[in-house]
């Protein structure tokens, strides 16, 4: 098992990540456009958004102004794009994912991660990506996750051009504590980070000040 702060540490870019835990949820957005850098996670009624830090300076929202975390009756659904709204209305994290595929941003075709945490403590992990010109959907499901160790799943598997997809199942790893990983997360492509520790939320923001 790997520790998700030592794999971040490690990677430039590993895009935008997500990683699920025991009692530990954690959602991260990197950047290397000023488009992509200029946001902040704001808190919403039910969950969080992304928005611009500098209105003036954005550009193309469509990819990237989103809400990442939403509730869904007792369940936390997380995920790196506006598909989160999809399995909300959907009232289902599988049908949510099936109507949805990756991110029409070639040539890196941004592949969509998603998670959704029970109120049992049971979660899936999703990845929809571009494969041969078409989108293949993996699922995985998972009974919990022992004190302190979860999976994590990320869009890319480091900088590049195009950027390389995530390849794989999720990652096994030793969570870390949020400061840990916002730390560990590269100085200048970090954003933002949302973490949920026991129902605690607190949200770092580099645009501002954290």
């Amino acid at each position: 098992m790997q520790d998700l702060a030592e794999i971040l540490k490690n990677n430039s870019y590993p895009g935008r990540g997500i990683a699920v835990g025991n009692g530990r949820v954690y959602y991260f957005i990197m950047g290397r456009s000023v488009n992509s850098r200029n946001r902040i996670f704001v808190e919403t009624e039910d969950g969080i958004r992304t928005e611009a830090h500098d209105a003036s300076k954005m550009e193309d929202p469509s990819l990237i102004i989103y809400h990442p975390v939403r509730t869904m009756g007792e369940a936390l659904v997380v995920t790196n794009g506006d598909q989160t709204d999809t399995i909300v209305e959907a009232g289902s994290f599988r049908d949510g994912c099936m109507a949805r595929e990756y991110e029409p941003d070639a040539p890196n075709f941004t592949p969509r991660i998603s998670a959704i945490v029970n109120g049992d403590g049971t979660f899936e992990m999703s990845i929809l990506k571009h494969v041969d010109g078409r989108c293949v959907r993996e699922f995985f499901a998972y009974e919990g996750a022992d004190e302190g160790c979860g999976y994590f799943i990320s869009t890319y598997q480091g900088d590049g051009s195009p950027l390389p997809t995530f390849a794989g199942e999720p990652i096994a790893v030793r969570m870390g504590e949020p400061d840990e990983i916002w730390d560990a997360l590269n100085i200048d492509n970090k954003v933002s980070l949302y973490t949920n520790v026991a129902g605690e939320v607190k949200l770092y923001n580099k645009n501002l000040g954290d």
